[in-house]
């Protein structure tokens, strides 16, 4: 049987990039304000490297908080301060570009949207950026729903599957005469979910690694398994032999926030079938 991994795959720069901050400040009392990224094995290394969590700054007296890739609202940077904790920021910069393009247009007077997931902490996040006056749109019906309006700017998620991107666009085009689209997606997780969808046109079975609180790990599963049979799993420890019956090849990608050590040992198991 034939393993073979997509040519894009696993952590992108911002994800390494926080990874990096995090670690240069181990130790003491530093933690990450929700969890650095969505990979909980990560997220668990880090706390034995001496980077803690927490998800309320109420728990914090001293120290240093670490702002995580998916960033937060002005007025936590604000409460952060106040409290004189010492502020690290490892916001991703596609998601403080999102964040910053949103800013610019709430404050030209566009009524902006978000396309993206109303419960992500990077969707939250931007919203807090527009003074929480924008429109979070997950999907076409609420597109089509959306009340017209003199000016319309519209961002998205940076993990926003491009294709789900553009049909959401279409129900928004005739609600304003004045319409600003700054497409925030990020490069990276185009060219993972495109590598992803090459692959699974070519194998019997993909195997897509990374943690279920991943909004871009469960969009690469999506796209999956809309061409061939896919699992989305965490560990190689979740791997059964009988998925790999009948099967000549089997593709392995993974999320942007899937640390190395986690993909290679799925490939080790995948090549031990």
């Amino acid at each position: 049987m034939e393993v073979i991994l997509a040519e894009y795959l696993g952590f992108c720069y911002g994800v390494k990039r926080a990874i990096k901050i995090a670690k240069k400040n181990a130790g003491g009392k530093s933690c990450t304000l929700g969890p650095i990224i969505h990979n909980p094995q990560m997220v668990e290394r880090l706390n034995a490297e001496g980077v803690g969590m927490t998800e309320d700054l109420n728990s914090v007296d001293e120290g240093t908080i670490i702002i995580r890739s998916h960033g937060v609202g002005p007025q936590t940077y604000e409460e952060i301060q106040r409290r004189g904790l010492n502020l690290v920021d490892a916001t991703c910069t596609h998601v403080k570009k999102a964040q910053l393009s949103a800013k610019e247009l709430a404050e030209s007077g566009y009524s902006v949207v978000i396309i993206g997931e109303k419960n992500h902490p990077e969707v939250k996040s931007i919203f807090e950026w527009t003074d929480k006056k924008a429109v979070i749109i997950e999907n076409e019906t609420e597109a089509e729903k959306f009340a017209p309006c003199p000016k319309l700017g519209i961002v998205s998620q940076t993990t926003m599957a491009g294709e789900h991107f553009k049909k959401i666009i279409l129900h928004l085009l005739d609600k304003s005469k004045d319409i600003r689209i700054l497409r925030t997606i990020c490069t990276a997780t185009e060219q993972r979910q495109k590598a992803a969808m090459e692959l699974a046109a070519k194998v019997d079975l993909m195997i897509v690694v990374g943690g279920r609180n991943s909004a871009n790990t469960t969009k690469l599963a999506k796209l999956c398994e809309s061409i061939c049979k896919t699992y989305h799993i965490e560990t190689a420890q979740e791997i059964s032999p009988e998925w790999f019956n009948q099967c000549k090849k089997v593709g392995i990608t993974a999320g942007a926030s899937t640390p190395d050590w986690i993909i290679r040992e799925v490939q080790i198991k995948c090549q031990m079938m």
